[in-house]
């Protein structure tokens, strides 16, 4: 895929079933540029979402990934507003983000990123040839089961290529319903999301398409490098 195809991607999107992060809580935080902004579970329990860091320019974290990508062309799941798509196309490396937030699609766009509004399980793109794809920012989570979602992404990348994924900081192996809250009484509907830490990952990577290359922490975040085989 040259930067020509990944360039002329976004043109051919295809209408969206309604889904969560469509014109919720988080699609109003994605425009802001900032939260307050949590996912809630059913019993009460409360993740509060970074919005302010993944508006911002990449950080030391984001930077050491980002040294990883030169494997391209990149395929970056859920990349919400887009940092790490705009500082990878910077490096001359063919990248596309996909996700299916309206909010965050526009904001890729206009900081200069090449987007297309879709789920991962839809059809994508140059199935079976990307170089690296890209699960950062709790995307492992995305549709509540890591293993379907693994063996989704080993279908789009090619023999010998690569997954950067985020995992928990610390051990969790959790399947849960959710839905996005703001803190002031605005909530979007139900989804169901999970989150790995470093040996659960490890697992799901063990069970899927998937070896563990290497992993690595930086300012209190965890990632592993994926090799699909």
């Amino acid at each position: 895929m040259t930067a020509v195809d990944v360039a002329s991607a976004t043109i051919t999107e295809r209408p969206l079933t309604p889904a969560p992060w469509i014109d919720d809580p988080y699609a109003h935080a994605i425009r802001s540029g900032r939260g307050p902004l949590f996912l809630r579970r059913a019993d009460g329990w409360l993740l509060p979402l970074d919005v302010e860091r993944w508006c911002a320019a990449p950080d030391a974290a984001d930077t050491a990934l980002l040294y990883r990508c030169r494997r391209g062309p990149v395929l970056d799941i859920g990349c919400g507003p887009g940092r790490l798509v705009a500082a990878i196309a910077a490096t001359g490396v063919p990248v596309l983000g996909v996700d299916v937030s309206p909010a965050a699609v526009a904001r890729t766009r206009g900081i200069g990123g090449a987007v297309l509004c879709r789920s991962v399980f839809d059809r994508l793109p140059a199935e079976g040839r990307w170089g690296t794809a890209l699960l950062i920012d709790g995307n492992v989570g995305i549709g509540g089961d890591a293993r379907a979602l693994l063996a989704r992404v080993g279908e789009l990348v090619a023999p010998g290529g690569r997954l950067l994924v985020e995992a928990a900081a610390y051990d969790v192996d959790e399947r849960f319903t959710v839905r996005v809250e703001d803190g002031r009484g605005r909530y979007g509907r139900d989804f169901p999301w999970a989150r790995l830490g470093a040996a659960a990952l490890r697992s799901a990577a063990d069970s899927t398409c998937w070896t563990t290359v290497e992993e690595w922490s930086v300012a209190g975040r965890h990632f592993a490098e994926l090799a699909r085989s």
